[in-house]
């Protein structure tokens, strides 16, 4: 196959590290480990251009996004055509539909290179309108038809759309989008492997042997829905004090959610440790029994193919991507979305016999390693480039 040349158009980058940010970097790696060359068009805020910009990175200026501080807005980034055309760029992957993502499609268009286009996050799920948007009512309403249409008029302008799921593949047929594809997100399995020693993180974290110890990893936002895992964890610590909930990750909803810890009295169950550096991260995942994904907003659960591939099994809300990814018995197990009782009672399952879900959990995440993903990002890549000849 010839060396392609592709533009990655996103919204979220470096030092934001989410979802977004570990799929790029990871396909970009094992794209440029096959030959091909790919050039990042992100958004950054003044102080992390200098940081980040190389020669395959073009940053763009932008305002902070004040509900999420790590992100920025850009303010200009159409510009980047420019750079596009010296680039000889062979087709145009916009990993978000925002400012960049449409900076990305009118680049496209004019140059008439294929676009594909990611749908990566349900930006009018409910819980993020009610976190992000106008507190208005009415403004809220028009704010969600207004995303929604948007959101079909972005990738219905795409030449190939791809979820990450095949359960996000069918939502988006439901909103009248086409051409979609499931490329799931990959992981670096090299990384993340049922090797991966975490006494050393157990012992920093103060957990001993009697500390049956279940993770959360991710955004601490309100469209996660961590409060369900919260009070699953006071109900499991009535009957083992010794019970360990680590909380991994930052954002908007952490003072709420620690505040919630303190009215529902476990604190001595429940420890937050921030932001957790992509080293220190596979050692986290080994030093759990299991990772509990509460939350009914995943469009895939990258977190939760991680902690399979170091062998832990996963409990999740039974919704969406997660209901496609856990398989109850196999690799984890899945409860009713919202019950704490139920979420509570499939964690206990799991915590009282971890050994029984070691091999499936590893077998289902080798399916996700970024040599096998990258194949059929490939063949999307490759279709839209036919097509477009043809044409």
């Amino acid at each position: 196959m010839e060396s392609l040349n592709v533009a990655f158009y996103t919204d979220s980058y470096l030092p934001c590290v989410d979802g977004v940010v570990t799929s790029i970097l990871t396909f970009r790696d094992e794209l440029e480990r096959r030959g091909h060359n790919v050039y990042i068009f992100g958004s950054a805020q003044s102080k992390d251009k200098k940081r980040y910009e190389n020669r395959k990175v073009f940053l763009y200026s932008g305002m902070k996004f004040k509900p999420y501080p790590q992100y920025s807005v850009a303010l200009f980034p159409y510009n980047s055509m420019i750079r596009l055309n010296e680039l000889k760029t062979d087709l145009v992957h916009a990993q978000t539909p925002l400012v960049m993502g449409f900076a990305g499609l009118m680049g496209a268009k004019l140059l008439k290179y294929p676009i594909i286009g990611t749908f990566h996050t349900i930006v009018a799920n409910k819980p993020v309108i009610d976190a992000y948007y106008p507190k208005n009512r009415h403004l809220k309403k028009f704010a969600a038809r207004s995303l929604m249409k948007y959101t079909r008029f972005f990738y219905n302008q795409c030449d190939r759309v791809i979820a990450p799921s095949n359960a996000i593949k069918s939502m988006l047929n439901g909103y009248g989008i086409s051409n979609v594809s499931t490329v799931p997100n990959c992981i670096d399995t090299s990384r993340f492997n049922p090797k991966v020693n975490g006494d050393a993180m157990r012992d920093s974290l103060k957990l001993n042997q009697r500390n049956r110890t279940v993770l959360y990893l991710g955004r601490l936002s309100r469209e996660k829905k961590l409060e369900v895992l919260l009070k699953a964890v006071k109900l499991l610590a009535r009957r083992d004090s010794k019970l360990k909930l680590i909380i991994g990750g930052t954002g908007p909803a952490e003072h709420f959610y620690k505040e919630t810890v303190r009215k529902l009295g476990i604190t001595d169950n429940v420890k937050f440790v921030g932001f957790v550096s992509p080293s220190s991260l596979p050692k986290l995942y080994a030093a759990s029994d299991v990772l509990c994904l509460p939350s009914t907003f995943e469009t895939q659960g990258m977190v939760t193919i991680e902690a399979m591939a170091t062998g832990k099994p996963a409990v999740g809300a039974d919704y969406l991507a997660l209901s496609e990814l856990i398989r109850n018995g196999v690799n984890g197990e899945k409860f009713r979305p919202g019950d704490y009782t139920d979420c509570a009672k499939k964690i206990e399952k799991v915590l009282n016999n971890t050994r029984r879900y070691k091999n499936g959990a590893v077998n289902t995440a080798v399916e996700f390693s970024k040599e096998k993903v990258t194949g059929r990002l490939l063949e999307v890549y490759n279709s839209a480039l036919s097509d477009k000849a043809i044409n």
